[in-house]
């Protein structure tokens, strides 16, 4: 069936429709909101997705069903929000002024200074509050973890956030009782057409599905392909690189299916951190510590999986979990696909096994075996919402004589690319599983890696952290005293 075009996007703004027929492939959903509609209580903090001042919530469609979630508006495009709802700040209070419950709890537990990353405290905590209207600290910490405040502090808004529901009632709120009209208006926007918009380095495509994708990018092999922009975001507000033409995916349900298949999980490539992170952490337990330090809430609601893997980054969060696993990366161009081991599948820095018109289309991830020791460990500069200084997976199996019969160990912040400690992992095989097994695997490190030196960690550091994680996950495992070591012990030695 042919495919029909429609040159235009249309999403809601607060309660507003927008149909727009210009759009540059790189403004941001941050420069519309203050620039065009002049909404300026969000605001601009970092450009980069960093300290939450611009967060807003974005309400999509999946199976039929409408979530909101908070996003950083400085690095979201306007190209990606198709069928999706705004909220933004200015839209919380009532008409005569009344403060929304969210906003009447800052102001009563004195939870804001200056006022300048309030708007962005205040989205996140709505989006928290719509989801669990009684949430724990941990849950609170968690959503905030992408909002930075430089002098209020903390513990004023925890508690604002513990006592929203003392102020408000969540299922009163317009969002829960506009629901299902919302969901109608949203439904009616999906008409089943690609969307095209402008020529050359300023279009902007979204495919009607995922087959349409495939035969959009053989026509457009050096398209850039968008779906969480949380990386591509920062290439324009910070390195203001030309990326049209531009094909956004977020929209593509296809490519947001999680499933079982036989001994694995799929995920497709869309799949944000947040959608994979119940089925995760239910398979591979060992992944949650790892998982909930991917960035900040928004981050996670809009990053993907996929696109962690597809961008090649040496430092990226998620391959040397996924490596250690076995992962294969399923590819796809036009209607041939391929497997490829996520291990080979990053071949140098910046460079993957990865065709002109070939994308991701799904990461397969088997089950480990019962018996597998497995475990993933981040060292960055910063607890939450930072990029790896190394990162280290490690998964190891015993045999019955408590020998290691199989190792697979993978570090990213090591080298050009994620990448497996293949003489590492051969010291190990066959030995005893004991402490003179460990002193000489640290060893043969030498002969995998020479890290590099930049701002985040010194070559020196690098070695002596990675050495020092096979050591932590050997006493976490199989030491004697079967300790739990502190995060940071393993960075000082």
């Amino acid at each position: 069936m042919e495919i029909q075009i429609r040159n235009s996007i249309r999403f809601l703004l607060n309660d507003k429709l927008i149909e727009r027929t210009a759009v540059s492939a790189t403004e941001t959903l941050l420069d519309f909101l203050r620039l065009e509609r002049k909404l300026r209580g969000t605001k601009e903090g970092c450009a980069e997705g960093d300290c939450g001042a611009c967060t807003v919530l974005v309400g999509r469609l999946f199976n039929g069903r409408l979530k909101y979630e908070s996003v950083n508006a400085c690095i979201r495009f306007v190209g990606s929000l198709d069928s999706c709802h705004v909220v933004t700040v200015d839209a919380l209070a009532g008409k005569d002024g009344t403060l929304h419950p969210v906003q009447r709890a800052m102001v009563d537990t004195h939870a804001s200074q200056c006022g300048f990353c309030t708007p962005g405290f205040v989205m996140s905590l709505y989006g928290l509050w719509m989801q669990d209207p009684h949430p724990s600290i941990e849950a609170i910490e968690k959503a905030l973890q992408g909002n930075l405040c430089r002098c209020t502090g903390y513990a004023a808004i925890i508690r604002a956030a513990e006592s929203i529901s003392a102020v408000g009632d969540a299922k009163k709120d317009p969002l829960v009782a506009e629901r299902a009209r919302v969901t109608e208006q949203l439904l009616a926007l999906r008409d089943g057409k690609r969307a095209s918009i402008g020529e050359g380095k300023q279009q902007l495509i979204l495919p009607a599905n995922v087959d349409d994708f495939a035969n959009v990018l053989e026509v457009n092999p050096g398209a850039t392909i968008v779906a969480g922009s949380t990386d591509v975001g920062l290439w324009v507000t910070k390195f203001m690189r030309e990326i049209g033409p531009v094909v956004f995916l977020s929209h593509l349900d296809e490519l947001r299916e999680v499933r079982e298949d036989g001994d694995a999980l799929v995920l497709g490539a869309g799949v944000t951190y947040t959608e994979a992170y119940p089925v995760i952490v239910r398979h591979f337990p060992q992944l949650k510590e790892l998982w909930n330090r991917i960035g900040g809430e928004q981050v996670r609601n809009m990053g993907t999986v996929g696109g962690n893997v597809a961008n090649g980054s040496p430092i990226g969060d998620t391959p040397p979990a996924l490596i250690a696993l076995g992962a294969t990366v399923e590819l796809r161009k036009g209607k041939v696909r391929r497997s490829v081991p996520i291990a080979t599948y990053f071949i140098e820095y910046g460079k993957q096994d990865r065709a002109p018109g070939e994308f991701v289309e799904a990461i397969r991830i088997p089950h480990l075996n019962p018996d597998d020791l497995y475990a993933v460990y981040k060292i960055s500069k910063r607890l939450d919402e930072d990029i790896s200084s190394v990162c280290g997976a490690f998964r190891v199996g015993l045999n019955s004589q408590g020998r290691v019969e199989r190792a697979v160990i993978a570090f990213g912040g090591m080298a050009g690319t994620p990448k497996r400690a293949s003489a590492v992992e051969q010291t190990l095989i066959g030995a005893v599983w004991d402490e003179g097994a460990i002193d000489k695997a640290i060893a043969a490190f030498a002969s995998d890696f020479t890290p590099l030196t930049d701002w985040r960690a010194s070559a020196d550091y690098r070695m002596l952290t990675a050495k020092n994680l096979l050591r932590r996950f050997y006493l976490e495992t199989g030491g004697e005293k079967h300790v739990r070591l502190n995060r940071y012990d393993v960075a000082f030695g």
